[in-house]
């Protein structure tokens, strides 16, 4: 297995992936697959900032993908990312999502980032929150039915894992350029 960037000819690879959690689990709130097209522009709009956006491939094949996007639009929020990791469904349970999003907090690190924060879906998602776990990040909450998604309600589990010193000391990096209002 194999870890690179993304590329735009991935992006079927990442619309399936994708799109299978989308319609049978609770990792994404979204609820109508997006399509590759869509996909391609998600991955851009990442790659464009500057952050990571990877897959974990495996003779030609991609079994999983992660990222790391701004965690909020407002500049005071420049030093910390939201990651998002998805893997095939028959390449659950081989490594894949450790061995991706592992790149992806790294890629952040050298970026200078401070903070990376996980936004689970479902409490019970036991397989996200024990990747996260195992690499470090630490419970920052739950917030209660969050969501409603194929008949029920949906908790979300806040996770963070802190980069570089994390604040103990000021930033000596730039940060991500956000603007939001």
């Amino acid at each position: 297995m194999i870890v690179r960037a993304a590329q735009e000819g991935d992006a079927a690879a990442l619309a399936a992936i994708y799109g299978h959690h989308v319609l049978t689990g609770f990792g994404t709130f979204e609820e109508v697959p997006p399509s590759h097209e869509e996909m391609e522009q998600r991955r851009r709009a990442v790659v464009e900032r500057g952050l990571p956006y990877l897959v974990a491939e495996e003779a030609g094949q991609v079994l999983g993908f992660a990222y790391a996007g701004p965690f909020r639009p407002r500049a005071a929020y420049r030093y910390t990312v939201e990651d998002s990791v998805y893997v095939a469904p028959d390449a659950i349970g081989r490594g894949v999502g450790k061995t991706v999003l592992s790149a992806v907090i790294a890629a952040c690190e050298a970026a200078g980032m401070r903070q990376v924060v996980a936004v689970i879906g479902d409490s019970q998602n036991a397989g996200s929150i024990g990747l996260h776990r195992s690499l470090g990040f630490q419970d920052a909450g739950v917030g209660r039915s969050f969501g409603y998604k194929l008949g029920r309600w949906v908790d979300i589990v806040w996770m963070q894992k802190a980069l570089n010193g994390g604040d103990s000391r000021a930033p000596d990096a730039r940060g991500l350029d956000l603007s939001g209002h």
